[in-house]
């Protein structure tokens, strides 16, 4: 017989393969916003599940802050080597091997670097917040977890989750004050 607290809590799975199944759709969700290509969020994925077979001694109520640290860690070395491509400068050709047409049919040039700069300037500030402001943000607003999940993930209480994320919205607020 379940109680209604039995029903609202997910049973924790089992084995950590039962865990990084039930978890690797969001996982995946979650790495394609932050990286914004679905190759580079594939290979951010796996190498986070094949860290945590090295975990798989941890208890299961470990699994998944660890998990996710461990993947918005492989999420910020992604970022951090890609902005040293020079993609532009490769074989102009797209995967399927057919030549890229270079006409642009996306906004002018005005429009698009005001787009650009608008990203540039987010994406400083929330690089600017504080590590658990920026992750509450992150998982609560951008991955739409909600506020217990993201206690969970996160390692701390809900009431915690509520702070970080109202400090990490206002310091945004504050930082593209200026942009506007």
């Amino acid at each position: 017989m379940s109680t209604p607290e039995s029903a609202a809590q997910p049973a924790p799975a089992a084995t950590l393969e039962a865990f990084l199944a039930d978890v690797q759709r969001r996982a995946f969700r979650f790495a394609e916003l932050g990286l914004r290509h679905r190759d580079d969020a594939l290979d951010a994925v796996q190498d986070a599940m094949t860290r945590m077979l090295g975990y798989r001694d941890r208890p299961p109520a470990e699994w998944s802050p660890l998990f996710w640290t461990v993947l918005r860690s492989r999420i910020i070395d992604l970022q951090r080597r890609r902005s040293f491509r020079l993609t532009w400068l490769s074989d102009a050709r797209t995967p399927d091997g057919d030549e890229i047409d270079w006409a642009d049919s996306g906004p002018d040039p005005s429009r698009q670097h005001d787009g650009q700069e608008a990203w540039r300037h987010l994406a400083a500030s929330l690089r600017a917040l504080p590590r658990r402001q920026r992750e509450a943000f992150t998982l609560r607003v951008l991955e739409e977890f909600d506020v217990d999940t993201t206690a969970r993930i996160m390692g701390c209480s809900a009431g915690s989750v509520k702070t970080h994320l109202f400090r990490a919205r206002e310091a945004l607020q504050t930082h593209l004050e200026d942009f506007r």
